[in-house]
């Protein structure tokens, strides 16, 4: 197994998981349900590779995900190491990623498998793999104001208190990754170029979603 401590050990292409809605950001985990027959058959493959990753990346457009041939993706996905996983009885794979380090998607790597390799590029991404905490200067208290408003708006429900005690970075990834953002807000999140940029990402969706909601009504 590869220890994936920095860029440099990382491999120049990866296993493509193109799915729209999601979104894995470096230190955070992802539960994915894997039942199509050719995901299934990447699964397998990844197992059994030295460092056990999965890119995922977002279409730019959910109208063309039924043809590959058709299918185009964002530039910017990101890779996590497959750190479980059980198989159901109906024979599906419940995994979890861990985010591992963003990347640039290059190119489609023609191959004999029935799902896509891309060749990738990690360099712009180095700080993903730096470790300790990480500061963001976050006025938490607007930012939590803001957040209450917005799980009211979208009757969401959370534990405040361990809300409350996260770090910056667990608390800003978390919130991105897991409430109700459309593919587009998703993808600007994962771009951010940084935790500090990501929070003022984060907090304009939700004012922006707020506002919406006083000027145009409820949401649908």
């Amino acid at each position: 197994m590869i220890y994936l401590s920095d860029t440099t050990n990382l491999p120049e292409s990866v296993p493509i998981f193109p799915l729209a809605g999601a979104l894995l950001l470096p230190k955070s985990r992802l539960p994915l349900n894997i039942f199509e027959p050719k995901y299934l058959k990447m699964l397998e493959d990844v197992l059994r590779s030295p460092h056990r990753l999965i890119g995922m990346i977002q279409p730019l457009s959910n109208d063309n995900q039924k043809d590959p041939n058709l299918l185009k993706l964002n530039k910017v996905g990101c890779a996590g190491r497959v750190v479980s996983f059980t198989e159901t009885e109906d024979a599906r794979y419940l995994i979890t990623l861990a985010g591992i380090c963003r990347f640039n998607f290059v190119g489609k790597i023609e191959t004999v498998d029935p799902y896509w390799t891309g060749k990738v590029d990690w360099k712009s991404y180095k700080g993903d793999r730096k470790t300790g905490k990480i500061t963001t200067d976050l006025k938490r208290d607007d930012f939590l104001k803001t957040l209450s408003n917005y799980f009211n708006l979208t009757n969401l429900q959370t534990d405040w208190e361990s809300l409350k005690k996260a770090e910056d970075e667990l608390l800003i990834n978390s919130l991105s990754m897991l409430c109700p953002f459309d593919q587009i807000e998703k993808q600007a999140l994962l771009e951010a170029k940084t935790i500090k940029e990501r929070a003022e990402v984060l907090q304009t969706i939700m004012e922006m979603t707020i506002k919406a909601e006083k000027s145009f009504g409820p949401l649908q």
